[in-house]
C-alpha cells in the first residue's frame, strides 16, 4: 500500500498537499529554475545551491505537521500534477488562535494562471474553519503589488508598515501587515 498523503483537491487543474520526502527533486528544480523571478522579493532563494539545500526547507514544512498537532501549516500547491510553489503559515499561535506570517510562493511558469487565488481561498478557509483560527496575518513587501493583491481581494486590511524590514540586494524594502478576522471573513 502506499503512502497517504492529505490533499485537498480545489479544482480540475488545483489541489493542495503535503509535503513527502519524495518531494525533494521537484521542490529543488523549481526553486532553480525560478531563482531570477524569486528574488525579486525574497533572499532565501540564495542558500539554495544544490539539492541538499532545498531538502533542509522541504524538512522543515514536513516537521510542521508535527508541531501543529497533526494539522499541516505548509502545503505543495499542485497545478496539473506539478509542484507549482507553497503556501502556509510560519507559525501558528494557539493561545490567541492567530496564523502567523501566511506565506505563498509560486514558481515562474505558474504565474498568472489564478492558481494562487484557488489556493489563497483554500488555506483562508482551511485556517478558519479546520483550525478554528481567530485571525489569519499576511506580511507583505510594499512593492510587491501582485502579492499584496491577494489579501486585499479577501477582505484583509492593512494594519501597519513595518518600515525598512527587509534588505533585498540593493534596497531596503518596508513590509505591509495584513490582517483577516474569522467574524469578517465568515459573516
Amino acid at each position: 500500500m502506499g503512502k497517504k498523503v492529505l490533499k485537498h483537491i480545489i479544482d480540475e487543474e488545483v489541489s493542495l498537499r503535503m509535503f513527502t520526502e519524495d518531494d525533494l527533486e521537484e521542490f529543488y528544480n523549481l526553486i532553480f529554475n525560478s531563482k531570477i523571478h524569486l528574488k525579486k522579493w525574497v533572499t532565501w532563494v540564495d542558500s539554495v545551491e544544490k539539492q541538499e539545500d532545498a531538502e533542509e526547507s522541504l524538512k522543515l514544512r514536513i516537521e510542521a505537521l508535527l508541531e501543529s498537532g497533526g494539522y499541516p501549516m505548509w502545503f505543495a500547491v499542485i497545478y496539473k500534477g506539478e509542484i507549482a510553489g507553497t503556501i502556509g503559515f510560519n507559525d501558528i499561535d494557539k493561545t490567541n488562535r492567530v496564523g502567523e506570517e501566511l506565506g505563498y510562493w509560486l514558481g515562474e511558469k505558474f504565474q498568472r494562471k489564478g492558481i494562487m487565488l484557488r489556493a489563497f481561498k483554500a488555506v483562508i478557509n482551511y485556517g478558519f474553519k479546520d483550525l478554528g483560527l481567530n485571525k489569519i496575518e499576511a506580511y507583505i513587501a510594499a512593492g510587491n503589488g501582485r502579492s499584496k493583491a491577494l489579501p486585499e481581494r479577501f477582505g484583509f486590511l492593512e494594519e501597519g508598515r513595518i518600515r525598512q524590514a527587509e534588505w533585498l540586494y540593493d534596497h531596503y524594502e518596508d513590509e505591509i501587515i495584513y490582517g483577516l478576522l474569522a467574524e469578517e471573513y465568515l459573516s
